[in-house]
This record gives structure tokens, C-alpha cells and sequence, in this order.
């Protein structure tokens, strides 16, 4: 039987208050919330003036998207801007539970797929089958390689990050309730903590997700409270986004070795996290247990999604020897959304529940 509901063309909403469109994608689980439209214009001469006038200004955007009624605590989302940068095809801020982040790698290999099927970047010309997407990120210029046919997206994207670099090494780190645990610190467009879950009695593999996250925001506090995090480029990018635990298998294999990301305010990342996996590959090159080119298959424990990483050349950021890392991943449409706020809705700006 057909519907006899008369559904109105737009919600009644304050007028006053733009309606915020969206498209909504996933990566390996991992969810992305792109704004369409609805956000002011985000003011500044640099990507990192604009995230810092964003913050200060235009929070209520990423609230009202990230946080609940329209959201959940684990929502990540991504504002596109203008870049100063001549070669970017687009900027873009990163938004999450706590704040905003300076490096995203699900987000850019679904934003890859984005700006080529919406009209960001030029479709190639025919025969070619890949087309590239220069996306300014706060940490720095990233090229996405996105898989097309006649002129639409279609299979895996994969990217080239930012230089990325192992900090620290074997750190020892006092984490209440554990003592001394051997820490690995590396930067793969943020910053992470890596640890073998094993060290807390715990498998990465089977372990209750809430177990896996009490552990791994005990480590994050303790690092952030116990050593420095500088990068030599600049301040803003010089902070703790999170914690890996690990399965410990990081000399090389055929077979997929598995980690869990907790980031943010105990975000936990569906994917295998690709600016994580940037950073794990750069570790285990820095440590001997990788080649330029071999490639790795690192596999989500929360949904068993697969990204691959490879070191596909040496780099240099200030005086730490570096590697630029290849990951790649698949990207999935998942729906459009236009939201809505009504004047007298006393959650508007949204809630999260602990």
C-alpha cells in the first residue's frame, strides 16, 4: 500500500541556522561525515589558521554533526576549505569526538573517491584509469590515487603521506596499574603510541573492546604525562592523538597483522587506521623489520578490515630520517543527510554519553 503521508520539502527549522548536508561514507567501518554544505566559511590564510579559527569559532558544527542526536561519540567527520597550497585540489579539516585531528587516513582515501565522482578534480582523460587528488590535510600536502572508469570511482584508492618517522623506541613508560611498559612512539601525520597488547595480558584479537580501550587511554595519559612530543615543522602537530595496541607481529609476514586504534576522547577506529598503519610501517622500517616496497596487510580487530602499507621511499623531516608510505584501502557511499536545528531544541548543539 502506498504511503498517504505528506512529507514536507524541509523540516521546520530556525531559519536563521543553515541546513547542514552531508554525505556520509565509510572506510573498512570507519565512518566519514563530509559537509556538503551548511558551514560558514572557515576564515584564515593557512590550513592551520583555518582549523585553529574553526576551533574557536565553528565548533558548534563539529558538535552538531559528531556528537548525538545526529552523531555518536565515534562519528568522524571532514570539512572541506580552501588551501593556500597551488598544487592542492582541496583542504580539508578533520572532526572528531574530542576536537580536530591533523592527519586522517580513512578519511583520505574516502575523500579521494569524493572529490573525483563530485567534481573536485578533473576526470582523466580516457584509457587512464587512475586518477590523482591533491588533498591539503593539516599535516601537509597528501596525493590520493583513486581507481576510475570512465571518469567515476570505483574499487580501492590508495594515497602517499606526509613524511613519517619514528620518535622513540622502546620508551619505558610508568602506566598505573601495569608498572614499566616498553612503549614504540612514530608519526605517520599524527602522532601514536604503539604497545603490544600481550604486555597487559590482553589479545588484540579477542579481547572485549572496553578492555582493549581502558588499557590503551592508560598508556595514551601516561605517555602525554611522561615524555615530550615535538615535531620538527611545527607545534601544531607536536601531540599524542592516541594509542595502538598491537599483536605484536611486527617482523614482516604474508599474513595480516592486527592492531586496534584508540584515539580522541577513547575514539575507537573501525579501520585499521591508515595514518596509524602510515606510522607502523615507518616504525618497522626504522627498526630493520621492513624493505622500501614490501608490502603488509594490517587488519582491523573490531570489524577484520584490511589496508595494506608499504615504504615506497626515504625521506627526510628536519633531522629524522623518513619514508614516504603507500596505504591503501576500499571507500563505501553509505547515504546523504541534510540536518536541521530548531531555536527552542535545548540539545541542539548535541551530547555525548560516557
Amino acid at each position: 500500500m502506498e504511503s498517504a503521508l505528506a512529507v514536507p520539502r524541509l523540516l521546520p527549522h530556525d531559519s536563521g541556522t543553515p541546513v547542514l548536508s552531508v554525505v556520509d561514507m565509510h572506510t573498512g567501518g570507519e565512518p566519514l561525515r563530509i559537509v556538503l554544505a551548511g558551514c560558514p566559511e572557515v576564515a584564515g590564510p593557512t590550513l592551520l589558521a583555518k582549523r585553529r579559527y574553526m576551533r574557536q569559532h565553528l565548533d558548534h558544527v563539529r558538535r552538531r554533526l559528531m556528537f548525538e542526536p545526529r552523531g555518536h561519540r565515534d562519528m568522524y567527520g571532514a570539512v572541506l576549505v580552501r588551501s593556500e597550497l597551488p598544487d592542492a585540489h582541496l583542504g580539508v579539516l578533520f572532526l572528531h569526538n574530542e576536537g580536530y585531528s591533523s592527519m586522517c587516513g580513512h578519511a583520505v582515501l574516502a575523500l579521494g573517491r569524493f572529490a573525483l565522482d563530485f567534481g573536485l578534480v578533473p576526470a582523466p582523460p580516457a584509457g587512464v584509469d587512475e586518477a590523482r587528488v591533491n588533498i591539503h590535510c593539516p599535516c601537509g600536502l597528501v596525493a590520493a590515487f583513486v581507481e576510475c572508469e570512465g571518469g567515476r570511482s570505483r574499487g580501492p584508492v590508495r594515497f602517499h603521506s606526509v613524511p613519517a618517522f619514528a620518535l622513540a623506541s622502546d620508551l619505558m613508560v610508568d602506566v598505573p596499574g601495569y608498572g614499566k611498559v616498553a612503549v614504540d612512539i612514530a608519526y605517520g601525520g599524527a602522532f601514536y603510541a604503539f604497545v603490544n597488547a600481550e604486555k597487559f595480558g590482553l589479545s588484540v584479537c579477542s579481547a572485549k573492546t572496553r578492555d582493549l580501550v581502558d588499557v590503551a587511554s592508560a598508556v595514551t595519559e601516561a605517555v602525554k604525562a611522561q615524555f615530550k612530543i615535538n615535531h620538527p615543522d611545527s607545534e601544531d602537530l607536536a601531540f599524542l592523538y592516541g594509542t595502538i595496541l598491537t599483536d605484536g607481529k611486527d617482523a614482516y609476514s604474508e599474513e595480516p597483522t592486527t592492531n586496534i586504534c584508540v584515539f580522541a576522547d577513547e575514539q575507537v577506529d573501525r579501520s585499521p587506521t591508515g595514518s596509524g598503519v602510515t606510522a607502523r610501517v615507518a616504525l618497522q622500517y626504522h627498526k630493520g623489520l621492513l624493505e622500501l616496497n614490501q608490502t603488509r596487510a594490517f587488519k582491523s580487530s573490531a570489524t577484520g578490515s584490511i589496508f595494506t602499507g608499504r615504504a615506497v621511499r626515504e625521506a627526510k623531516c628536519g633531522d629524522f630520517k623518513a619514508v614516504i608510505v603507500e596505504v591503501s584501502g576500499q571507500a563505501h557511499y553509505t547515504g546523504t543527510a541534510s540536518f536541521t536545528v530548531e531555536d527552542d531544541d535545548p540539545l541542539k548543539d548535541g551530547f555525548l554519553l560516557k
